[in-house]
């Protein structure tokens, strides 16, 4: 439908169609969450990589509820791929055929006054609009009363208090979709100067003609004064400029400046409905939140907090995972007995065995370290830590020409590049966006960790180092922190290069201290666990069954008087997949890695987890005996005899990786988010080019030097 048809009410065989607005750090995901739980599906935005998050849910009454997730807008400026999404899916311009039936406007009860700003612009797009004041529990402990039933004579529409990290208002809430979905839209609260109202009657009426109905019309005539020329969006209607730039002209004539006629008369009307509606302790008491911020927060502590807190994460990755690991190796290995049993020996058999359990569950038992790192960082986000390490790295970042923004989508890569990518978003300044994007892989994502935790738990012994760190814990940490400080160096280099441009001042809302949500937490981690289970189930599946093929084809005679090991190595030594390593072997000898080593790194360039599964293939042996994996490297020997694997080379293996761009979703993310088209592929070939360039040539020195110092 298109907005001149007005708001639609659901058929009584239809869902109710609701969309989820509301400012950063508002609790949004987690009362979207609360609401849906796991029934929800993940996708994109058509034709851009902005994520699209859908859920559903059913009234104990059996009427059904399906919820759009959109990206979280400080306002409607559409300043933003992410404000541009949202405003194009409210005025039914984003072609996907789902305008909503009510819209569900997120604020933080703590901040109202800040978040009353998006909420008025949605009141004015001609639909049923329900407002969650969400935190509702943490505006109390902060001294702030809020007089609902004040707020919504007010704003004019259902106002229901929430705290969705606890669950509390979410059956009230529900029930007040349903009756919105049967109220008149909300309109204008507030009336503008009767000369500006003159100045923008003409670009009004020609939105009208464009589609849109009266109050989206108005609304977005208002809008349009702040926004730049020349900008994408305002191509939507014919001769919109031109109509744009003459209510401008007729503004200044009348005295007032276009630019800020939107943030004036939303925020005055604000100002008189805070005044109404909110009351305020006596200034000068302290929360637990300015308690907590004098530490974290402090010039020297907060540095040290943020570091034992990064230490304490990749050591839990290690530690903690372990029992979860053994019980997935158990059952793998009963899984992988189960389906053999009936075959017979030959090469079905073998497929089974060596290709599908040997390859993809020789990546499955890493889940849970994936788990774990993505829990601690879903606490991190959803505590309101992550926000205080932006403000923390501010200064660091700006050293290297990056805005305190940059760090979220940065520390976001820990857990994928790919959303890590997509958060720059945020980033107003170009420049400064795509520097971010060209420096995001760097950060060691969870995709590496299969292949650290092989090499770490192969060849670095588990030596106490300080309470609760050891070796282990510390060189992991160490490879974490290698990827950042490269990321921070090859960002100052883009932006004194190919990407110059001053540094703009950090504006960053600090949430107050929140407990995480324990349902959104494992919501969260459920979702991405899923992603990984989806990667092993089609992409490391697909490679390992190929990787086998190459393993085990050609056929060769081997002498039957050797022991089964010997046997394997034989015929991998004449296989299509041997061949292929020989021939690329004189490209990774400078490196200290033999041919085995260099088909697993090539094979990896479509997933980094792929190297694990290829050794389990290449071995003949995978999650369903780990300790074994381990063992055979341990155990592999040159033509020469001297040891394929020692603790150097290991070391600058993990180097490698920590560097390489090897992940095909990344590239391809990059593409989009840089432009797209010729540009896109331009910044992601420079991308690819820079890290392998980096990766081999850091591996290079580490074991050169390693061996001058006599490590070898």
């Amino acid at each position: 439908m298109t907005a001149t048809a007005g708001p639609e009410r659901p058929t009584a065989t239809e869902p109710l169609r609701v969309a989820i607005i509301g400012n950063p750090n508002t609790g949004k995901t987690t009362l979207f969450n609360a609401l849906t739980g796991l029934r929800q599906r993940v996708g994109n935005f058509a034709g851009v990589t902005v994520e699209r998050v859908e859920g559903a849910f059913r009234m104990p009454d059996g009427r059904r509820v399906a919820v759009l997730d959109l990206p979280g807008s400080y306002s409607l400026s559409a300043g933003s791929p992410d404000e541009r999404i949202a405003l194009e899916v409210l005025l039914d311009r984003d072609g996907q055929h789902w305008r909503p039936h009510v819209v569900l406007v997120v604020v933080d009860a703590c901040h109202l006054e800040r978040n009353l700003f998006l909420a008025s612009q949605v009141c004015e797009l001609g639909l049923p609009v329900v407002i969650a004041l969400n935190q509702f529990d943490m505006a109390a402990e902060q001294g702030i009363t809020i007089d609902v039933p004040e707020l919504i004579h007010a704003i004019g529409v259902p106002v229901v208090p929430t705290v969705a990290s606890r669950g509390e208002g979410i059956e009230p809430l529900k029930k007040a979709l349903f009756t919105a979905a049967e109220l008149p839209p909300p309109a204008r609260r507030f009336t503008l100067p009767p000369e500006i109202e003159a100045s923008l009657a003409p670009l009004v009426t020609h939105l009208e003609r464009g589609g849109l109905a009266r109050g989206p019309a108005e609304m977005e005539a208002l809008r349009l004064l702040g926004v730049r020329r020349g900008e994408k969006h305002l191509a939507h209607i014919p001769d919109l400029a031109r109509e744009l730039d003459a209510a401008r002209d007729a503004i200044r004539a009348v005295g007032h400046t276009p630019e800020r006629e939107e943030s004036e008369a939303r925020y005055g009307w604000i100002g008189e409905v805070m005044q109404r509606t909110v009351r305020r302790r006596a200034a000068g008491t302290e929360t637990t939140s300015d308690r907590v911020d004098a530490v974290v927060l402090h010039r020297l502590g907060g540095p040290l907090v943020f570091l034992a807190i990064m230490a304490l994460v990749f050591q839990a990755v290690f530690s903690w995972a372990a029992p979860m690991q053994d019980a997935i190796e158990a059952v793998i290995h009963w899984l992988g007995a189960l389906v053999a049993a009936p075959l017979p020996e030959g090469d079905l058999k073998s497929l089974v065995v060596d290709g599908v359990f040997a390859g993809v569950g020789s990546v499955l038992v890493f889940l849970p370290q994936i788990a774990i790192l993505f829990a601690f960082i879903g606490v991190l986000e959803q505590s309101g830590y992550m926000a205080r390490a932006a403000f923390l790295m501010d200064r660091v970042m700006r050293r290297v020409g990056l805005h305190g923004k940059s760090f979220i989508p940065m520390l976001s890569g820990y857990a994928c590049a790919v959303p890590g990518i997509m958060a720059t978003r945020t980033i107003d300044d170009q420049q400064e966006r795509l520097a971010t994007i060209m420096v995001v892989p760097l950060m060691s994502c969870s995709a590496r960790l299969p292949v650290y935790t092989l090499l770490i738990a192969t060849f670095v012994p588990a030596l106490p180092l300080l309470p609760g760190l050891d070796l282990q814990g510390a060189t992991m940490l160490a490879m974490y922190l290698l990827g950042t400080v490269a990321a921070l160096a090859v960002a100052a280099l883009f932006r004194k290069t190919l990407l110059r441009g001053p540094v703009r001042p950090m504006l960053l809302e600090l949430p107050a201290y929140r407990w995480p949500s324990p349902q959104s937490l494992w919501v969260s981690v459920w979702q991405r666990c899923l992603l990984f289970l989806r990667r092993a189930g089609t992409v490391i599946l697909a490679l390992s069954i190929v990787l086998w093929a190459l393993a085990t084809y050609p056929k060769t005679a081997v002498d039957p008087s050797l022991p089964v090991e010997a046997q394997h190595e034989q015929q991998l030594a004449h296989s299509a997949l041997g061949g292929f390593g020989h021939a690329i072997e004189p490209a990774v000898r400078p490196l200290g890695y033999d041919w085995k080593i260099g088909v697993s790194i090539v094979a990896s360039f479509a997933a980094r987890e792929v190297f694990v599964s290829t050794m389990g293939t290449i071995y003949g042996v995978g999650a369903e005996d780990d300790a074994a994996l381990q063992d055979r490297l341990r155990r592999e020997t040159r033509a020469d005899g001297a040891p394929a694997y020692t603790p150097l080379v290991a070391v600058g293996l993990m180097v490698f990786y920590v560097f390489a761009l090897m992940c095909m979703s990344t590239i391809a993310v990059t593409i989009r988010e840089a432009g797209g088209g010729r540009l896109g592929w331009k910044w992601a070939g420079i991308q690819f080019a820079y890290m392998l360039a980096l990766a081999y040539g850091a591996a290079w020195l580490t074991v050169t030097a390693g061996r001058a110092l006599g490590f070898a």
